[in-house]
């Protein structure tokens, strides 16, 4: 089973930490960009015809923020032009501020059985710092519609004057709404954005007190009764998200829309980022991808690792020896040695120990060096 995702570029304004391919001022264009969309899955069918769907996931940018007749017919041109399960996983993107009872009845018809909010902070001086549209009172709102429904919250910490009870108390705001998933990552402050300036000038956390931040999260989480089954994923039993895991078990996946990424047959290509190129060449019969190259054996290797230990459940070593034909632990015996203090290995698995598992880069790096 293979995955789809589609790219919503619009939203409503862009957020001071966010460098997505996004454009709060060109929401006019989301017909014609919705129909580049079908356009652009139309021309793909015949060379996906022998593969078979599990999931779709709808992300942005603000999906939410296009009318849900467009996201409606997505989903639609999806079914019409790929084999997706009956029992797929069909994930959309939403922001509080930006849905009503109308457009959530739309979704669920249309098939959406799996809602992403992203709340953020429960804190609303630090949503509005961070540039987000919604308030605690949108985000208590969007969860009363969506109840009984799977959905997942998203959570982040290094924020400006968070403390570590803000933290935990966006947590359990968050589980009391009925979410069922919780996604917890650190701020990431990228250049050329604006809250970039705020790192510069010290009012971030450091990486010290975004390490304790992360820590009383995972306690909070767990005893909540969630889960961590991959750095910054949480969950009730059985709620991982099916989407993410392929992403992370080195599966397949096809992108739609502006900046989609897509590996196929071992071949990683990219659309562009560009809004007004998008459209020249979907519109011109041509397919917008930009960058394009086959993952050769060590490239597979590599990514195979580093996305295993994101995970809970680390290396299966029967799996890799079956992929790429080597014993891990003796292939890897000087690095194993060198990080046993940050490593388990037992059960057929390796895997970073729960309490290293937030320095992961760290210690995955090593294993290429």
């Amino acid at each position: 089973m293979a995955g789809i995702y589609v790219h919503i570029p619009f939203c409503k304004s862009k957020c001071r930490y966010c460098d997505f391919a996004s454009f709060p001022d060109k929401i006019n264009l989301a017909e014609s960009y919705m129909a580049c969309v079908y356009r652009e899955m139309a021309k793909r069918k015949q060379q996906l015809e022998n593969y078979s769907f599990d999931t779709l996931y709808i992300g942005g940018g603000t999906p939410s923020v296009v009318d849900e007749n467009y996201i409606a017919m997505l989903i639609a041109a999806a079914r019409k032009n790929f084999k997706l399960s009956p029992d797929a996983e069909i994930t959309i993107e939403i922001n509080p501020g930006t849905v009503g009872a109308n457009k959530i009845e739309v979704y669920k018809k249309c098939g959406i059985n799996r809602f992403s909010v992203g709340l953020q902070t429960a804190v609303d001086s630090q949503l509005a710092d961070l540039g987000r549209i919604h308030s605690l009172k949108d985000f208590l709102l969007c969860a009363k519609l969506l109840k009984g429904e799977n959905f997942s919250v998203d959570v982040m910490i290094g924020l400006k004057n968070q403390t570590v009870s803000d933290i935990e108390n966006t947590i359990e705001i968050a589980a009391s709404s009925g979410a069922s998933h919780i996604s917890m990552y650190a701020l990431t402050p990228e250049d050329g954005t604006p809250i970039y300036t705020d790192y510069l000038n010290g009012e971030l956390p450091d990486g010290d007190e975004v390490a304790a931040q992360y820590e009383a999260g995972v306690k909070k989480l767990k005893s909540l009764g969630f889960d961590r089954y991959e750095v910054s994923n949480f969950c009730k039993k059985g709620k991982e998200s099916r989407h993410n895991l392929n992403y992370w078990r080195r599966g397949e996946y096809i992108g739609f829309g502006v900046s989609a990424s897509s590996c196929i047959n071992n071949v990683r290509f990219t659309n562009t980022f560009d809004l007004d190129e998008y459209f020249k060449c979907i519109l011109s019969d041509n397919f917008a991808v930009i960058d394009s190259g086959e993952v050769d054996g060590t490239d597979r290797e590599e990514e195979y690792i580093m996305l295993a230990l994101r995970t809970e459940r680390g290396i299966n070593l029967e799996e890799y020896k079956s992929l790429f034909g080597n014993d891990f632990t003796k292939k890897y015996a000087a690095q194993i040695k060198k990080l046993e203090s940050a490593l388990l290995c037992g059960g057929g698995y390796l895997k970073i120990k729960p309490e290293k598992l937030f320095v992961q880069n760290g210690i995955i790096v090593e294993f290429f060096s």
